[in-house]
């Protein structure tokens, strides 16, 4: 089975009340379930990797065959891709997690897509931050 995760993650602040949202689908995309939390006081690429992980363990929860990422966080793509080094001893934990995660998975994939092509998960991000604010 096939899994397609659309993972968002954002903080107000930056630190600030942070949380992530991801949109899980079908890659047709038929809705399969949502995930979003709250990390706290965090920034945006804490929150951004966070969200990448509840999704790695939803798949392997799942037992996901194929799993497809899409985020529009070009850093965490990169960083997960290999093409950029991890400097933020922040960070490095949650990549080396990722990492960790993404390597029990028969098939792994992580792309980047522009706003408009993950606003579920935005939206979802959102909601997190705004039930950690009490908006």
């Amino acid at each position: 089975m096939t899994i397609v995760y659309r993972v968002d993650g954002g903080s107000r602040g930056n630190p600030g009340p942070a949380g992530y949202g991801v949109a899980i689908t079908t890659p047709e995309g038929d809705p399969l379930g949502s995930l979003y939390a709250s990390v706290g006081i965090q920034t945006n690429n804490y929150a951004e990797y966070s969200g990448l992980i509840a999704a790695l363990r939803d798949a392997l929860e799942r037992r996901a065959e194929r799993v497809l990422v899409y985020a529009d966080s070009q850093l965490l793509v990169r960083q997960m891709q290999g093409r950029y080094a991890v400097k933020s001893a922040n960070l490095r934990p949650l990549y080396d997690e990722a990492r960790r995660l993404a390597g029990s998975l028969a098939s792994f994939t992580i792309e980047h897509v522009y706003r408009e092509a993950n606003r579920e998960a935005d939206r979802l991000a959102n909601l997190a931050m705004d039930e950690a604010t009490g908006r």
